[in-house]
């Protein structure tokens, strides 16, 4: 077993800090295990430009979410009680089916909700290495991540794609369950773009070898929130930052009881976070059609979610 397994001995790999066993089989917040728990390895050309290239990106999709928030669109395989269903594959079969994925021209490895699998992530990396394949990593996160944890992937991460939902502790107690995830959040970007800068490196093809791109899912009724996210981006990071602000919004079953929720973006609201982030000084990054919604709608229960 590598070194890096033994941080689940004592799983502190997230804020949630819930210190359990989880090789001795003890359930955390997040409820997954000391295997690789994988939902799905496939290719995504739904990413940002830079991240998906012309030929995609091959997503690593990490089940069970330490961050749980009521609208996820990956619900079917993010929920704490989720089950993974047929055969679970072993490290050489994970690395087999990336490698065919990455011989048909894609460039970049991206890992889906990552940070309660950091060992995991770790191990499909170096396994990887050995046979000589090198593919841009991704580390596509909540950002409900640990400094601590965040500070010993300097070396293995070459671009951080965090989330920034909320600067609001009440939004984020009620629609994500954690009431820290701003200061938490914050710290982890900013440490982020301590590894990384403000660039976004390229390479011939247009796609990111090297930096961070931090995305803002712009909610329904929501608006106030998404300003102050670019705002504290902005005055507390650079405004020099790369931004993917979203509108991809749509309601999944699980918000039909959260009023708020229960429908889509309007046009009107996500116009005026745009004018927000113009207004604030972003160059750098892309802004979605309204009509997003329709299209980005994975499905785990196929062999090709998207």
């Amino acid at each position: 077993m590598d070194d890096d397994f033994m941080l689940l001995e004592n799983c502190r790999l997230c804020p949630r800090n819930c210190q359990v066993n989880r090789l001795e089989g003890e359930l955390g917040y997040c409820r997954a295990g000391s295997g690789f728990d994988i939902a799905s390895i496939s290719v995504h050309l739904g990413e940002e430009p830079a991240i998906s290239g012309k030929n995609g990106i091959c997503n690593v999709f990490f089940a069970h979410c330490n961050l749980q928030c009521a609208y996820c669109q990956n619900h079917q395989i993010s929920r704490r009680d989720c089950k993974l269903s047929g055969h679970k594959p072993a490290l050489h079969e994970i690395v087999n089916t990336i490698k065919r994925i990455l011989n048909g021209g894609v460039e970049s490895l991206g890992f889906v909700s990552p940070t309660h699998m950091i060992p995991q992530m770790k191990a499909i990396i170096r396994a990887l290495h050995k046979e000589d394949y090198f593919p841009y990593i991704v580390y596509n996160t909540s950002a409900y991540d640990s400094v601590e944890i965040l500070k010993t992937l300097e070396e293995w991460v070459d671009i951080y794609l965090p989330d920034f939902k909320y600067t609001d502790p009440d939004l984020a107690t009620r629609y994500s369950d954690a009431g820290n995830y701003p200061e938490m959040a914050g710290r982890a970007i900013k440490e982020m773009y301590r590894q990384k800068g403000s660039t976004l490196r390229l390479n011939e093809n247009g796609v990111a070898e090297w930096g961070l791109i931090v995305r803002q899912l712009v909610l329904p009724g929501a608006v106030e929130n998404s300003k102050k996210v670019l705002r504290y981006l902005a005055g507390e990071i650079s405004e020099r930052i790369t931004v993917s602000l979203m509108s991809q919004y749509y309601p999944v079953p699980q918000v039909s009881k959260i009023q708020a929720l229960n429908r889509k973006l309007t046009r009107d609201e996500y116009d005026e976070v745009v004018k927000e982030m113009d207004g604030l000084g972003f160059t750098k990054g892309w802004v979605q059609d309204h009509e997003s919604a329709d299209f980005y709608r994975p499905d785990f229960d196929s062999e090709n979610p998207f």
